[in-house]
């Protein structure tokens, strides 16, 4: 792939993007459950997934102060208690939410350090904001992380109520940063929800293409789709 030129902005997305090598997070919340034994199959996981995100979607479980191993502790205590009211998993002590919780916090923290230099290389060159689908403390998240320096503003669903792949939360990411979209990178880990809307808004975009959700999304090409998020500063600076 041939360098990105004129580029004076980048939008970032974050979950998947910044904290997971681009693997969708029901994987990394899988392996959790395996590391911990817990004896479902993938598809009864799979179920209890899709649950707690309607749950977290319908009930404000998450709050603003949260950070990412308060989130994932009252994600995997949903998904747990679905699994026991389903007859799936006979209980769920607080310890088995609390290890499966700190895995997965530890598997988040290690691909942002990864991504750091990426961060800071960048940021050093161009102003950055954060588009991302997040429950609404994605700010505390960040700050946890000690990522929030590195993006002059945040646009999150949660607060301005819309959703990816609706581009209106890319368009706002755009006009906060006050350039012209087709000077502005747009780096995110889904070919649907960040890649087309934004290049429907004539953004440049990299797609950090790792495991999906489906078989379907795993078969996706795009000449623009990269392995790793350290091929960013390859192909930017």
């Amino acid at each position: 792939m041939e360098k990105i030129t004129d580029i004076t902005g980048v939008i970032f997305d974050y979950g998947g993007t910044i904290d997971s090598r681009g693997v969708h997070w029901s994987e990394v919340l899988w392996q959790g459950f395996v590391s911990q034994n817990v004896p479902i199959t993938k598809e009864q996981f799979r179920d209890c997934y899709v649950h707690a995100e309607r749950e977290l979607a319908r009930v404000r479980h998450i709050l603003p102060n949260d950070n990412f191993h308060d989130l994932l502790v009252k994600k995997v205590r949903i998904e747990l208690d679905y699994l026991v009211n389903n007859d799936l998993l006979p209980a769920a002590s607080d310890a088995l939410c609390q290890a499966i919780a700190l895995y997965c916090y530890n598997a988040a923290r290690e691909c942002v350090e990864e991504a750091r230099p990426v961060l800071e290389a960048l940021s050093q060159r161009f102003p950055m904001m954060l588009v991302s689908n997040f429950y609404g403390n994605v700010d505390s998240v960040l700050r946890d992380f000690d990522l929030r320096r590195y993006f002059k503003g945040v646009i999150e669903s949660a607060v301005v109520g819309v959703r990816k792949p609706n581009p209106t939360l890319f368009r706002l990411g755009v006009d906060a940063l006050e350039m012209d979209a087709r000077n502005i990178l747009v780096v995110g880990d889904s070919l649907r929800k960040d890649i087309e809307p934004a290049e429907s808004l004539g953004c440049k975009v990299l797609w950090i293409k790792g495991k999906g959700w489906t078989p379907d999304e795993d078969a996706q090409t795009h000449p623009c789709a990269i392995t790793s998020i350290t091929q960013v500063t390859h192909l930017v600076l």
